[in-house]
C-alpha cells in the first residue's frame, strides 16, 4: 500500500492505486506540465443520476481536499467529497477495457454502461 502525503487537513479519502499513479506521471510528461493535479468530481448526469469527471487542473479552488500521491496530486472539491470517500481509482489495460475505473463504496447502483451511478 501506498503512503499518503497529506497536503491539506481535508483529506478526501479517495485512493490512488500504484499503477494509476504511474499512469498519471506518463500522461503529465507526455504534456510535459508538472503543474497539473488529477482532479476527481461528481457531477449531475447520465442515466443513473451521477457520473464521475477525471481531468487534469492546474488550480487548487477553496475548499478542495488534496492529497499527494508519492508527486501526484489528487483534488476533490468539497461537494464530492461525499460520495467519493472511500473510493479507489485505479487504471486497466487489457482487451477488453483500457482506462481509469473508480471502486466506489457508496455507490448503491450504476446503469448498464457503467458510467453513472447513484
Amino acid at each position: 500500500m501506498t503512503e499518503t502525503i497529506l497536503t491539506d487537513v481535508r483529506a478526501h479519502g479517495v485512493g490512488l492505486s500504484a499503477v494509476a499513479q504511474e499512469k498519471v506521471r506518463s500522461l503529465l510528461s507526455q504534456e510535459g506540465r508538472d503543474d497539473l493535479r488529477l482532479r476527481v468530481a461528481v457531477q449531475p448526469g447520465g442515466c443513473s443520476g451521477l457520473i464521475y469527471q477525471l481531468y487534469f487542473d492546474e488550480r487548487v479552488l477553496d475548499g478542495d481536499a488534496v492529497v499527494d500521491f508519492e508527486g501526484v496530486g489528487v483534488v476533490v472539491d468539497k461537494m464530492s467529497v461525499p460520495y467519493l470517500d472511500g473510493s479507489s481509482i485505479d487504471f486497466e489495460d487489457t482487451i477488453q477495457k483500457q482506462g481509469f475505473t473508480i471502486d466506489n463504496p457508496n455507490a448503491e447502483g450504476s446503469c448498464a454502461c457503467g458510467d453513472s451511478f447513484h
